[in-house]
């Protein structure tokens, strides 16, 4: 009896050594630890709350050479303590007086000094017999004890994330309660307070993933298409996780899971706007970076400005789209691209040459915050909505997946597009007449300068009479020089010719693709301000009567037997 006395004596004097030990050195981690704690059971300073695995840990820290303490959770067995939630980021504990507390409602309570330092808010939900536990996976749960549903809890952290995407924790938004899911980057990494610059999902009617520094957008993931992230194509089919979108009525979030649950890998953002993937090397004892973003430079949001394309293999990374001019030339030239990029013809939603679409290939469409989507609907009727609607300036498919379904609709400018080297969408964007048939030319395989009206104007002297070469019945012919000396001749359309687009396009392809010594060649094309213009080269060694003679045979190509104007034209030496 005696001996037994002695023994329990013993061991409630190594209990009480190993508590002193924990507290005043809390680094060595010896002390004995539980996977939860019960109602009104408290954990203080140096204690320890560990999942079942032992993957996760839970306690007090202090990061860096700070002597701020927080209550967190880290990885239990990586050396290199790497916390990934904080509960008490914004309101340090000053020494190791904290304790943490689940109590009759529910709740944790974080107290130093009998003052509430941090406390979770479940008041919402029924509660029988609270306990609280730390899971494998890093979440940190209050639930009913004896609760079947394994997932029925009062609260989580999961719900509320610091600087870190651990595997399975949802980011995003729960439309049924309003719970937004953001995290947030460490004002420094002795301080984690949160900072100014956060990742959040935009619930837009195509919802979106932004990186932002207060209300300023520095990235967006562009939103999802099915694969993968618009604007992120190579994150799809990697060798170390797998992305799962969710969008209903109830949730949109995005989750992702690993593909090897031996690798550890985590997703962190910091208060320089970057994030990081990282995976743990085991070799190395080290933590690798998979990943990081913004990708490159074209990632910035709006760098380019409306209806500018970024592309970061070009030396100029910023070009206006085909049909669009700098807003402002000097700005553009040296490269302050904000101001984007204006339409060199105006859209005519009505009348008889109507606007329609050119398609633009692997792309990073457009940022979302203006949109319209119905997922019930193809791509051709997405057009025709896209059409009917003066407002729309593009749309492509919701989901491209195999031959693609839905429709999504853009509205106001088109702002963040980007040129992938690989992968990308098709976007189809709004352009007036002219722009098409440039566009329809150009997949004709006739490649031909596009001229500024102003510069022709200029070059014929406004197309004075004393400059008049000639006139049909389609229009005159003005001999012009540009601003390189070169000597040019101008057929001008009459606006009251009945010569439409349709006509004027068949000039085009004709006369670029006849190539024949003996007709004067063509230099290009103008389509401005209501003006269809064409531009050939003057025959200097020939008299202008002659000239006049072969713009004539030229007019006559198109609307005669081609047989017969080509034995006409074939008379000229």
């Amino acid at each position: 009896m005696s001996n037994n006395r002695e023994l329990l004596y013993s061991m409630k004097i190594l209990s009480f050594m190993m508590l002193v030990i924990c507290i005043v050195v809390p680094s060595l981690r010896i002390c004995v630890a539980n996977d939860s704690v019960n109602v009104l059971q408290s954990m203080s300073d140096g204690e320890r709350l560990v999942s079942k695995g032992g993957n996760f840990e839970l306690g007090f820290f202090s990061p860096g050479s700070s002597q701020k303490r927080y209550v967190g959770i880290w990885y239990k067995n990586i050396p290199t303590q790497t916390v990934v939630w904080v509960a008490n980021g914004a309101n340090p504990i000053n020494d190791s007086s904290g304790i943490l507390t689940l109590n009759t409602t529910g709740n944790l309570v974080l107290t130093q000094n009998g003052s509430i330092v941090w406390y979770t808010n479940n008041s919402h939900k029924q509660v029988q017999n609270p306990v609280v536990e730390l899971l494998d996976s890093g979440n940190l749960v209050i639930r009913n004890d004896g609760e079947p549903n394994p997932e029925a809890y009062l609260w989580q952290s999961f719900d509320y994330p610091s600087h870190a995407l651990l595997p399975g924790m949802k980011f995003g938004r729960d439309l049924r309660t309003g719970l937004e899911r953001r995290y947030t980057a460490w004002k420094s990494p002795e301080d984690p307070s949160p900072g100014d610059v956060y990742g959040v999902l935009k619930p837009y009617n195509y919802p979106e993933f932004y990186m932002m520094k207060g209300e300023k957008k520095l990235l967006r993931q562009g939103p999802w298409n099915g694969l993968y992230f618009s604007g992120f194509p190579d994150l799809q089919n990697n060798t170390i996780f797998g992305i799962n979108f969710v969008s209903n009525k109830d949730e949109i979030y995005y989750t992702f899971s690993l593909v090897k649950s031996s690798v550890v890998t985590i997703n962190v953002i910091n208060q320089t706007g970057r994030t990081y993937r990282y995976v743990w090397v085991e070799g190395d004892q080290n933590w690798r970076i998979y990943i990081s973003q913004p990708k490159d430079f074209c990632d910035t949001y709006g760098l380019c400005g409306a209806y500018g394309s970024c592309m970061i293999s070009q030396t100029q990374v910023c070009q206006c789209l085909k049909g669009f001019s700098p807003k402002s030339p000097q700005a553009w030239a040296s490269s302050d691209w904000t101001q984007g990029c204006v339409r060199n013809n105006p859209l005519s939603c009505h009348g008889e040459d109507k606007d329609g679409f050119v398609k633009f290939e692997g792309f990073k469409v457009p940022d979302s915050t203006h949109t319209w989507v119905d997922e019930s609907i193809g791509l051709e009727e997405c057009r025709v909505k896209c059409l009917s609607n003066c407002s729309c300036m593009a749309y492509t498919n919701s989901d491209i997946r195999g031959e693609g379904s839905g429709c999504v609709m853009w509205f106001g400018d088109l702002i963040d597009m980007k040129q992938l080297q690989t992968g990308g969408q098709d976007l189809y964007i709004r352009m007036p007449a002219s722009e098409l048939e440039k566009d329809k030319t150009e997949k004709d395989g006739v490649n031909l300068t596009t001229f500024d009206f102003s510069s022709i104007s200029y070059a014929t002297n406004h197309f004075s009479e004393n400059n008049k070469l000639g006139q049909g019945g389609f229009g005159s012919v003005y001999k012009g020089i540009l601003l390189d000396g070169q000597e040019i001749a101008v057929k001008r359309l009459s606006e009251t010719s009945r010569q439409g687009l349709n006509e004027f396009q068949n000039e085009v392809k004709l006369i670029a693709k006849l190539q024949h010594r003996n007709l004067v060649k063509l230099l290009g094309c103008s389509i401005q301000k209501d003006e269809k213009l064409l531009i050939y080269e003057l025959m200097p060694n020939r008299s202008l009567d002659h000239f006049i003679f072969v713009v004539i045979c030229l007019l006559n190509m198109l609307y005669m037997d081609f047989s017969q104007s080509n034995q006409m034209c074939s008379v000229l030496v």
